[in-house]
């Protein structure tokens, strides 16, 4: 197994997983057809944007209903950012193994429960706008030692006391090439600044991502650090002395037309956290 770390569950989640046939028995289960056809898995990502003033009923509101979006819906992510851009964005990222079909039918599904359509009418208000992009994960993603990617919840690392998300975004040129080059030039160099001495050990590259469905050409990292800041320091002055690392950097800078880097909190009932 490349990825065997086994994740402790939030307080939400972990009475989801130990009982579920209680969850069974409150909600209905979502129907699924089976495919023998090959399917590419997608990962959706939402943004809202907040109301200032709304934000701490916002979350009030999101995790007493957690229990029942953690059953309707792959949730992966569920995070908020602390610094680096925008504040007060509910950011949340879902994985379809079975790709658009699997969606469309999880959030029919969805829209018709009548729980969750009552959690959603006193949410609403409390949202100033909607964002959703889909993804897909990039081909390193299981393959590299460590990037166990978003399909399984029970690979995500756990290490650390003091957890935060870094999320790395690139816009990269407009081009069909600029992707796959962007990639290649990535996964060349990533064995070594995973490997670099000084890395801390609660950092894992999450996933790495680009966009099927939206702002086309984006390209996004999404690193754990398990002990904060503090980890995100050390793993970023270990990987300067990559020197794989700094001529793969040094070439995709000309492929990237903007980079953002976000710290994000997860919130408790994140099943990456």
């Amino acid at each position: 197994m490349i990825c065997s770390r086994r994740m402790i569950p939030s307080s939400s989640a972990q009475r989801l997983f130990s009982q579920p046939s209680l969850i069974f028995e409150r909600f209905p289960a979502v129907p699924m057809s089976s495919s023998s056809s090959p399917v590419q898995p997608i990962v959706e990502l939402r943004e809202y944007d907040l109301s200032v003033k709304d934000v701490k009923n916002y979350l009030k509101l999101t995790t007493e209903a957690a229990d029942l979006r953690l059953y309707l819906m792959p949730l992966r992510i569920f995070s908020l950012p602390e610094t680096g851009g925008k504040l007060h964005v509910a950011t949340h990222a879902y994985y379809y193994e079975g790709g658009y079909a699997e969606r469309a039918k999880r959030r029919a599904a969805m829209e018709n429960n009548s729980e969750w359509k009552k959690y959603v009418k006193n949410a609403r208000p409390c949202m100033l706008g909607q964002k959703s992009n889909i993804f897909v994960e990039a081909p390193l993603v299981g393959t590299v030692e460590g990037v166990c990617g978003l399909k399984g919840i029970a690979q995500f690392p756990t290490q650390g006391n003091d957890c935060i998300l870094e999320i790395r975004r690139y816009q990269l040129k407009l081009g069909y090439d600029t992707v796959p080059k962007f990639l290649s030039l990535y996964g060349g160099g990533l064995t070594s600044k995973l490997a670099a001495p000084g890395t801390d050990p609660t950092t894992s590259l999450v996933t790495l991502l680009y966009t099927e469905v939206g702002s086309l050409n984006e390209v996004i990292e999404i690193w754990r650090h398990g002990d904060g800041t503090g980890a995100m320091e050390r793993s970023r002055h270990a990987a300067r002395n990559a020197p794989e690392w700094r001529s793969a950097i040094a070439e995709i800078a000309d492929l990237a037309v903007s980079f953002t880097s976000t710290i994000h909190k997860p919130t408790t009932f994140s099943p990456l956290g």
